[in-house]
């Protein structure tokens, strides 16, 4: 389990480099970047899914609390930095990491992000939710988590078994994103709403998945591209 967990996570980290790489090809401002994809997804739950088909297209959608630093030559826990978190502090005895969030952040519908949505997010992640996800395929990378809590709109913290530095890397990876708390699992299958530089516009299964810029993003001046197609190519011949 820990092989194949740490499998995931690797897998999902160079997800997130190859966007990234993509995405470093367009500094300047405007136009629509085409991706081909090569496979449909099965739908549009980055938390239900485990292709690349479906979690490339969708990580520009969503924030983590933290990620690698994508300018670094190698992930570690000393190149994780925050993305939706300022910051974060680990309790003297190693089981309690507690992050504090980001001000002003909304999510695609205008709604405020708050550290609620982290909670339910987890709870989600854990089978804790009143709402189930109908595939969870990385509820045991949380399985020393003991649960979270919130202070107030802007802080939150889990809390762990046992002590797990490893934790924050889970968390980096490009399938760690938070979730709303006012949106189902099963709105998030064929709506997503993210915080995210970019937002989903439609899919159109066998064909191609269509994000926009955000322009309420909480970085200035980002993203820098007006939005993101990823034409499903799902013949060989034609790659």
């Amino acid at each position: 389990m820990r092989r194949s967990r740490k499998m995931a996570v690797a897998a999902a980290t160079a997800l997130m480099l190859w966007l990234g790489s993509h995405l470093a090809l367009a500094q300047k401002s405007g136009g629509v970047l085409k991706m081909p994809d090569f496979a449909s997804p099965a739908s549009m739950s980055i938390h239900e899914e485990v292709t690349r088909a479906a979690v490339t297209v969708l990580m520009p959608v969503f924030n983590n609390l933290v990620l690698f630093d994508q300018h670094k030559e190698k992930n570690t826990l000393d190149t994780i930095v925050p993305d939706i978190a300022e910051s974060w502090t680990w309790s003297e005895d190693g089981k309690e990491l507690t992050f504090k969030l980001r001000h002003g952040v909304k999510w695609h519908d205008g709604k405020p992000f708050t550290a609620g949505d982290v909670k339910c997010t987890w709870d989600l992640l854990q089978g804790k939710a009143q709402e189930k996800l109908r595939l969870n395929p990385r509820k045991a990378w949380y399985r020393n988590l003991d649960e979270v809590t919130t202070t107030g709109d802007d802080e939150v913290s889990f809390h762990l078994k046992r002590p797990q530095p490893y934790l924050l890397v889970l968390l980096a990876s490009g399938v760690s994103p938070v979730y709303p708390c006012h949106v189902s699992p099963a709105q998030m299958r064929q709506h997503p709403i993210g915080t995210g530089p970019f937002k989903f516009v439609e899919y159109k299964p066998n064909e191609s998945v269509r994000l926009t810029r955000n322009p309420d993003y909480w970085k200035p001046g980002r993203p820098y591209l007006d939005g993101l197609e990823f034409p499903i190519v799902a013949s060989v011949a034609t790659r």
